[in-house]
């Protein structure tokens, strides 16, 4: 047997005994306090506690050689200011049920603890009704008198003087101020009764004043655009509520930093929660792009753990599906109205001017040949307004296989329908003849075979007459096969893995759910799992990663969740097909048709690949290219 390295210690009996208080807090700080950004964190879960309406954040080096934090809350008396500095002392929790049903900001009692014991703390207070304030000094414990309103203001100086090495791993000053006063902002996006102000060696940074309304903080913390690009959510799915904004996908961002999510009033990051919101964006999000939001999730605080993580920043539901459904369909019915200018038009149940033949359950689709033509757009200003896939140009391009088609009610589509299923046009329906109620407007002209030129009282209309019909199409397709089990195509021989317990279980847990994606998994052996059928489409794929991913997916989210992507991205495909193409002649009368099913149909602001269908020019925008009024 060969020797232990040099490297590696040789292990030396030690007996087993009690840390010393001072090593535990600052153990406990290590995991409390991360950064200057950290003790902001929970000073302010302390002020709001104490049900303060004005807090103020004064820092200094970026919060490295000074934050305090001053609030006009309750206070804190006199003979309980030396024993808040104790470890795991606090006022917000007496018992187990205390634990189980936290509505406080904080409650472990780690926090003050924690920081005096890496930096140099002092707390001011003056208890509500008493005759005067007094300063306590974390250091030496000496109690004093002292001038004060009600409320308390705590400081922290030279952070991390007691454990330097951890100052090392600090950034800029810069750096650490951004951090701190994004801190603040999730408080305030939180708390708009709550007025906040923060400074930085003696400079005004931030100040968000008290407001009537969630919006006007939003605005005020996040900016105006943020309100006017997004849409407003309030939903109630069982026992959970969902409230806030949701961003429209024209708001994305290329990063996720415009993402608040909050449960029960403190700010959370949670898988669940993260992949709810994805789930909703999915169908309308282009590429990578990030959502915008700010939610608020409220719900029985028994059915949610907060005492998951030191810095109470996750957590853990009772009922995550539960949770994630409400999410889901929070965005998704938010996101669903169509939206003109800055209204949001109503679902109105109208003639379609096209109905697609959708085949019966079990029917499959034929799809011809399709040879496609390039063309040649010289419109690249509109173009860029409309960010496309570079798999899908040459197909919205293609002119000559719609060229035939006599008029728009005529279905065109790119793949025949199965036998029995006729062809009919839909029957045409009296425009309306009220203009107010066409929030897209009237159509004057169409540009190049691609765009479709409309005035409305804002101004001008722009439509990319090929997104907007797919959406169209997508969106009947996906009702009318709701409910409808994917094709599947039997494999001539089965393909077997070794699979762990949990994909065992979830095979025999969903094994009635599987069929309607078009799979067919089942147990081979106790540890073994045997793929025998998957969907027509994917049936050149790879059959064992494809049940793989399934049934991580199917343990983690909601059935349904799962099959409704499957079929949506297969509907998506066939919209793509079924929708007019570029080149396609229209009619005036054709042009205000496809503008009122636009506005008669659910997310038709973005193609299904997550494109705007359309593009607001307003007065005031085309007044400043003409220089009228200089």
């Amino acid at each position: 047997m060969s020797a232990l390295p040099s490297s590696i210690p040789a292990l030396e009996r030690r007996p087993i005994r009690e840390l010393p208080d001072e090593l535990i807090s600052q153990i406990a700080a290590g995991e409390v306090v991360e950064r200057p950004a950290s003790v902001v964190r929970e000073l302010l879960d302390n002020a709001l506690d104490a049900g303060a309406s004005q807090v103020t954040v004064r820092l200094a080096s970026g919060g490295v050689r000074l934050i305090s934090v001053e609030d006009d809350g309750l206070g804190i008396p006199r003979e309980e200011l030396t024993v808040a500095l104790r470890r795991h002392a606090t006022s917000k929790i007496a018992s187990l049920n205390d634990l189980e049903t936290v509505g406080t900001m904080g409650f472990r009692g780690e926090a003050l603890a924690a920081i005096n014991a890496i930096a140099e703390l002092s707390i001011l207070s003056r208890f509500t009704g008493a005759d005067s304030a007094f300063a306590l000094d974390g250091r030496t414990g000496e109690l004093r008198p002292v001038a004060r309103s009600v409320g308390t203001t705590v400081e922290v100086r030279e952070l991390f003087f007691a454990t330097p090495a951890r100052r090392k791993f600090l950034k800029t000053d810069a750096t650490e101020l951004a951090h701190c006063i994004e801190a603040v902002r999730r408080h305030a996006l939180a708390r708009p009764e709550v007025g906040f102000s923060v400074w930085h060696d003696g400079k005004l940074m931030e100040q968000w004043r008290a407001a009537d309304k969630r919006e006007q903080r939003l605005a005020d913390a996040l900016s105006d655009d943020f309100v006017a690009q997004s849409v407003a959510v309030d939903h109630i799915g069982g026992a959970v509520r969902v409230v806030g904004r949701a961003g429209i996908p024209d708001a994305a961002r290329s990063r996720g930093d415009q993402q608040f999510f909050y449960v029960n009033g403190r700010f959370v990051r949670d898988k669940v929660l993260s992949h709810a919101v994805r789930s909703a964006y999915e169908d309308v999000l282009h590429g990578q792009r990030q959502p915008v939001y700010a939610l608020y999730l409220e719900i029985d605080p028994s059915r949610v753990d907060v005492n998951v993580h030191p810095t109470k920043i996750e957590v853990r539901f009772r009922d995550g599906r539960e949770v994630h459904q409400a999410v889901r369909h929070a965005i998704e019915n938010a996101l669903a109205a169509p939206r003109a200018g800055d209204a949001v038009v109503p679902a109105a149940a109208q003639q379609p001017f096209f109905k697609p033949n959708v085949p019966a359950s079990g029917a499959t689709w034929a799809q011809p040949a399709i040879n496609f033509v390039t063309a040649e757009r010289g419109v690249g200003d509109f173009d860029a307004m409309w960010p496309r896939r570079a798999d899908e140009s040459v197909m919205e391009r293609s002119g000559a296989e719609t060229s035939h088609w006599p008029v728009i009610g005529t279905p065109p589509m790119s793949f025949r329908a199965p036998v029995g299923l006729a062809a009919s046009p839909a029957p045409a329906e009296p425009l309306a003849t009220n203009e107010e109620a066409w929030p897209l407007g009237r159509a004057v002209a169409q540009l190049h075979g691609i765009y479709i030129l409309a005035e409305n009282s804002q101004g001008l209309i722009v439509v990319d007459m090929h997104a907007a019909h797919e959406r169209i199409v997508y969106e009947r397709l996906k009702t009318q096969l709701d409910g409808a089990a994917i094709t599947s195509q039997p494999l001539l021989i089965p393909a077997t893995f070794a699979a762990t317990p949990q994909e065992v279980a979830t095979a025999e847990a969903c094994a009635a759910v599987l069929p309607t994606l078009g799979l067919e998994i089942t147990p081979f052996s106790p540890r073994t799992l045997a793929v025998r059928a998957v969907p027509g489409t994917l049936a050149d794929g790879d059959p064992v990663e494809l049940a793989r991913s399934v049934l991580a997916e199917l343990a983690q989210h909601d059935a349904s969740t799962v099959v409704q992507r499957a079929q949506n991205e297969l509907l998506s495909t066939m919209a793509c097909h079924g929708a007019v193409r570029a080149n396609r002649k229209l009619t005036i009368d054709e042009m205000n048709a496809l503008l009122r099913q636009m506005e008669a149909t659910e997310r038709s602001d973005q193609c299904n690949h997550g494109r705007p269908t359309w593009r607001q020019l307003s007065i005031r925008e085309l007044d400043a290219l003409f220089m009228r009024g200089r």
